[in-house]
């Protein structure tokens, strides 16, 4: 099964700036932003979305600041690989997500996406 890895210049938005707010346009906005860095971003893509994969979403702060991992779920990151038809859907059902803290690069941070695409049978067990 093939494994795709890209890497994003850019690490996303924590949820806290969205979660409880009341700025549906900046959602939105941020959204397709990561829409598109993903569509620019990520390739070269599956011929056709894969429909079974482990995610893996390794960030690389600037800094040591203090970041919980449930407010960078990744998001903006799935519901971009499902737009740009690089994964089929984003839910329990389809992927299997982890969340890594990939260290600190205070000079370059960045956001790994490691894909592997595993088989039904493979992901059901």
């Amino acid at each position: 099964m093939a494994t795709y890895t890209y890497t994003i210049d850019y690490v996303p938005p924590s949820n806290n700036e969205f979660i409880g707010r009341d700025n549906h346009i900046a959602y939105q906005k941020k959204k397709k932003e990561w829409a598109d860095i993903i569509g620019w971003l990520c390739r070269p893509r599956p011929k056709k979305p894969i429909p079974y994969a482990k995610v893996t979403l390794r960030y690389y702060f600037p800094n040591r600041m203090r970041r919980d991992p449930d407010n960078y779920s990744g998001k903006f990151i799935l519901d971009g690989l499902t737009k740009m038809g690089i994964i089929e859907d984003d839910s329990f059902y389809h992927i299997r997500l982890n969340l890594e803290l990939g260290g600190i690069d205070t000079k370059h941070p960045h956001t790994e996406i490691v894909i592997e695409e595993l088989d039904e049978s493979e992901f059901l067990h």
